[in-house]
């Protein structure tokens, strides 16, 4: 493709708009424009990147015996009833009425809709398994959009959905997923890694996320530096801290003692005042949840994850409680709350349910609020002051904790990107929307589902986020919008003929090439190069030519090699078919293994 030819409005400056570098060099380097908050324009380049994900997706999933198939972008409102997510969903959900006054959505997801496609047609357990994908426009209108594609309003998505007789087929199936998945990553030039994940609005049993590892990366991740436990922050675990492990000694329960502590309301103060650590705390946190309130326990040594917290509380929503609901149920100011002789209903709100972490349990003799403004208890033990309705992990987790799965290991925090997500759904939508089959017994069951997406665009963008330099973007080979940017430094008639004659050598040799014709200084296309991405170059200069040598450019290390003008083809091809072993080579071979064909 000769750039004169070809539509590439680069810009100058960052625009004000762009808040991350990947944002900035996909609008500096003409990919991408906005139209709304959140919605963008694929241009020309854009949407070249885009199609080599998509190709790459596509090749990968037919290979392990996936159908693709298209859905509607609008969905009927009555699908969604049935599925019992029209009311719960959120503003995230846009909604909209025909001429009609039919309800609808936008869809931001598509469980219900390949749920009605597969009770319709599929019967027997001899039918199953089935893996359906698309690679489709979705919607959600964000509270926030930010950052370009990666947290878009409207978005291309690949989502798929698979059908089972049984959670063993599940769980063989979700395994060559995930396999799946790490290698349309590795074939895409990332560096990802595999973590456990919270399953969030979509439902289900067990999920997990891949995620490129950046450190602009707007996620946090938490791995063991000794075995392979990873799981993304609202998921992650720590091994249970004993009153040992935080090398305190096991004290004998003393009496309960309320102790006046004026106007103390922080972990800091009270601990200060009473010569006792922030981990003897027992930390009171109210919350309203969809049906009354969740008062949450930890030491005062740790934070609370709220999705830990409205999990285990099998809530819809919980959000910290206003001056006024603390005051209905702890006859208190804020700061004074604490488990002992807590309510277990608050009239006109609802029930109270305490739920505490599970490093609350170990402690002994431990400090609360009294539930009395200006006081605190100390000698609180748990199991005999108060009862909680579970002990389970609450706990945001810090850098060096315990790993849950190994002995010694211990949590590091890096930062990354969520490009893909897998969940094991079970029965959530096919028992609610009765999608049924016959068993080999003739019996009834619903079927059992699995759900995988891949944002494509926050592929795309993400790949930017692991892959640039100070001046542009270098882009992975194998999704790089042109492998090779062949440029003219002159206007000089042997320059221009020789870089002509280039052009048409690796267009025959079929090649990827932009080529540079404009009638621009050398700066400028320079300049414009390093926005454009390309991994290599091939530069033409009435310099070069005098010794009959032009220079080959690779712009991830930054070596340049003077080569001969015969053996400028010969060097592309060896470097565009880089063995598939090297995470940023040339295109690897789909997958072979080859399951549930069908």
């Amino acid at each position: 493709m000769r750039w004169s030819r070809y539509f590439i409005p680069t810009l100058r400056e960052d625009p004000a708009e762009a808040e991350i570098v990947s944002h900035k060099f996909l609008l500096r380097g003409g990919y991408i424009r906005q139209v709304a908050r959140g919605i963008y324009d694929y241009l020309p380049l854009g949407l070249r990147v885009i199609r080599k994900i998509e190709s790459i997706v596509r090749e990968e999933l037919n290979a392990v015996g996936c159908h693709e198939v298209l859905l509607p972008v609008v969905i009927p409102a009555e699908l969604w009833q049935e599925s019992g997510r029209w009311p719960v969903y959120g503003k995230e959900l846009l909604r909209l009425r025909d001429r009609n006054d039919r309800e609808f959505c936008i869809g931001p997801t598509h469980e219900e809709l390949i749920t009605d496609i597969v009770r319709r047609d599929i019967r027997s357990y001899r039918d199953l398994p089935r893996n359906f994908y698309q690679i489709h426009t979705k919607f959600r209108d964000e509270i926030r959009p930010r950052f370009g594609l990666m947290r878009g309003r409207e978005f291309i998505m690949k989502d798929g959905y698979s059908f089972h007789p049984s959670y063993k087929d599940l769980d063989d199936h979700y395994e060559v997923m995930r396999r799946a998945y790490i290698q349309i990553f590795a074939r895409c030039g990332l560096a990802t890694r595999v973590v456990e994940a919270d399953s969030g609005p979509i439902g289900g049993t067990s999920s997990h996320e891949v995620v490129v590892l950046a450190e602009t990366g707007e996620d946090a991740i938490v791995s063991c530096e000794q075995c392979e436990y990873a799981a993304n922050m609202e998921k992650a675990e720590t091994k249970i801290q004993r009153t040992e492990d935080r090398g305190q000694k096991t004290e004998k329960p003393k009496k309960l003692e309320k102790i006046h502590t004026p106007g103390m309301k922080s972990i800091e103060e009270v601990s200060k005042f009473l010569k006792s650590e922030p981990s003897q705390m027992i930390k009171t946190l109210i919350y309203l949840r969809d049906d009354g309130l969740v008062v949450a326990l930890i030491s005062g040594d740790r934070e609370i994850n709220e999705v830990k917290l409205k999990n285990a509380a099998k809530a819809q929503f919980v959000v910290l409680a206003d001056e006024k609901t603390i005051r209905q149920l702890t006859n208190a100011n804020v700061g004074f709350a604490g488990p002992v002789g807590l309510p277990k209903e608050v009239k006109g709100i609802g029930k109270v349910t305490v739920i505490a972490d599970r490093g609350v349990e170990p402690i002994v003799n431990g400090n609360t609020g009294a539930n009395e403004t200006d006081y605190h208890l100390t000698g609180v033990c748990p199991g005999r002051d108060f009862h909680p309705e579970a002990y389970v992990d609450l706990a945001i987790v810090r850098e060096n904790d315990s790993c849950p799965c190994c002995k010694n290991g211990k949590l590091k925090i890096q930062r990354g990107i969520e490009v893909g997500h897998i969940f094991k759904l079970g029965t959530k939508y096919s028992a609610a929307m009765k999608a049924h089959f016959l068993d080999e017994g003739g019996k009834e069951q619903p079927i059992i589902m699995g759900t995988y997406g891949i944002g494509i665009g926050r592929t795309a963008q993400a790949a930017i986020e692991q892959n640039y330099k100070e001046k542009g973007m270098v882009w992975p080979l194998p999704i790089a919008p042109f492998s090779v940017e062949l440029i003219s430094l002159s206007a000089e008639e042997e320059v221009r003929k020789t870089a002509d004659q280039i052009y048409k050598e690796l267009m025959d040799q079929k090649v990827d090439v932009l080529f540079d014709d404009r009638e621009e200084r050398a700066g400028v296309k320079f300049a414009d190069g390093d926005l454009v991405g390309a991994p290599f170059q091939v530069l033409v200069g009435a310099k070069g030519l005098k010794e009959g040598k032009v220079e080959l450019k690779n712009r991830k290390t930054g070596v340049v090699e003077k080569l001969s003008l015969r053996a400028v083809g010969e060097a592309i091809s060896g470097l565009l078919c880089t063995p598939p072993s090297t995470p940023c080579g040339g295109l690897q071979t789909p997958s072979q293994t080859l399951l549930h064909q069908g």
